[in-house]
């Protein structure tokens, strides 16, 4: 006599269920890894775009004996006004239209990897080393910057670690100027902290390894890049 087997083949329910949950898991892990690489990308985009930013500050220096003005908000990507006494002097943009940076946006703003504008400070103040000095805006007016020369340096943008300034990056007599992204977030809140220090307009700004609560990029540049620069080009003394 033939013995009949009444069990079908197949997944049982549990079965079936162990392995969506397996699929679900990997979909994510890929997901994560994807965005992960996404972040990444963006991030060293970014950093990219900085460098050409202040690869092109220098260059627009050589070719007229100063550094640009940042551009005002709610405006264009136009230096404001064209040397001189900024109207923006910490919480303008990069004027990306009048240094020839790109990519911009329609009003002509240089933006990051993001899609957010990038943000440029130059100093405003100076101090005399074994001289004196003759005008506030060294750093944007071609006359001031040649008659004062080397022996006026920056007084005024701080950069930190932190927004209480509990340690420096650079000294109040170093930095020329400064190009930044706001991060992923972009100027959008939360701003707090540390971000919110870059954000309201005096001359202390925050450059520390990015974080959870933290994810600006900043860049940094000496007055001895620029100097240097411009004495090697023949446009200072």
């Amino acid at each position: 006599m033939r013995m009949v087997n009444d069990k079908q083949g197949g997944f049982t329910l549990t079965e079936l269920a162990v392995v969506l949950i397996i699929l679900a898991l990997l979909m994510g892990g890929a997901m994560m890894t994807l965005t992960a690489q996404m972040e990444q990308r963006s991030f060293d985009e970014t950093q990219r775009r900085l460098q050409a930013a202040r690869d092109a500050l220098l260059a627009f220096a050589l070719a007229n004996g100063r550094l640009p003005c940042p551009a005002a908000p709610n405006a264009t990507g136009d230096e404001s006004p064209a040397g001189g006494v900024c109207t923006n002097w910490y919480n303008g943009f990069l004027p990306a239209r009048s240094i020839g940076f790109q990519p911009t946006d329609a009003q002509g703003y240089g933006i990051d990897a993001y899609s957010n504008r990038i943000r440029y400070a130059v100093s405003s103040g100076v101090t005399a080393v074994g001289a004196t000095c003759n005008s506030a805006n060294h750093f944007t007016n071609a006359g001031n910057l040649r008659l004062n020369g080397v022996s006026c340096r920056p007084s005024d943008l701080d950069i930190c670690t932190t927004a209480t300034c509990a340690a420096r990056v650079a000294s109040q007599n170093t930095v020329a100027f400064t190009v930044f992204s706001m991060g992923k977030n972009g100027a959008r809140p939360p701003n707090i902290g540390d971000e919110a220090e870059n954000l309201d307009n005096d001359a202390r700004f925050v450059l520390r390894t990015p974080s959870p609560d933290y994810d600006d990029i900043v860049i940094i540049v000496p007055a001895g890049v620029v100097h240097s620069r411009l004495l090697a080009a023949g446009l200072l003394p």
